[in-house]
């Protein structure tokens, strides 16, 4: 049996709703088996997750903050992030990004991965970085809808936290995965 091509075509879109933060379009995809099917889209900007690090006489910390999520109508303790500006490329966002949010300035940021938060139906990326040399400049640069609090906590107890309130925010698992990745030694990978 002769194998066929699992890609598809797009043939053609329309807009479904547009918002802020996203826009949503019904896609006209031509399957391997050259039928026509209608699927979903969420469009959204990349954003970026950046994982700050400092390291002190208690051993290594995360500088994390904590948000109101209004998906889950909850707070989120989290690594700092959020969406690029038109044109910034990803190392920039996150520069800005943990200084807007954390008041904390990079001295050393270094991209970690990147993933397709749901590539079923959601066609941006998030990048994730590390940061580290880390200098408090002392103040926030907040967006107008942004109410957040910085808590500096122990790497392990975010690793043993994760999964469990207030770690409930799933690519922040991601987050932790590349982190340990890059930083584990002896990690048989």
């Amino acid at each position: 049996m002769k194998s066929k091509s699992l890609e598809w075509r797009e043939e053609g879109s329309r807009g479904i709703f547009d918002c802020k933060v996203f826009s949503i379009r019904e896609s006209s995809c031509r399957s391997p088996d050259d039928e026509v099917r209608k699927y979903t889209i969420m469009d959204a900007a990349d954003w970026v997750i950046v994982i700050p690090v400092i390291d002190t006489p208690r051993g290594r910390e995360f500088v994390m903050v904590r948000q109101w999520r209004h998906g889950t109508r909850e707070l989120s303790l989290e690594f700092p992030g959020g969406v690029f500006e038109a044109g910034e490329n990803p190392a920039a966002a996150a520069g800005r990004e943990l200084l807007e949010e954390t008041a904390y300035r990079a001295g050393r940021i270094e991209k970690i991965g990147e993933f397709s938060p749901n590539p079923a139906i959601m066609s941006n990326r998030v990048h994730f970085f590390l940061a580290g040399d880390l200098e408090c400049t002392g103040s926030q640069e907040l967006d107008e809808d942004e109410y957040i609090e910085v808590e500096i906590m122990k790497a392990g107890d975010v690793l043993r936290g994760m999964g469990k309130p207030p770690f409930v925010h799933a690519l922040m698992g991601s987050a932790l995965s590349l982190y340990i990745q890059k930083t584990a030694p002896g990690l048989d990978l």
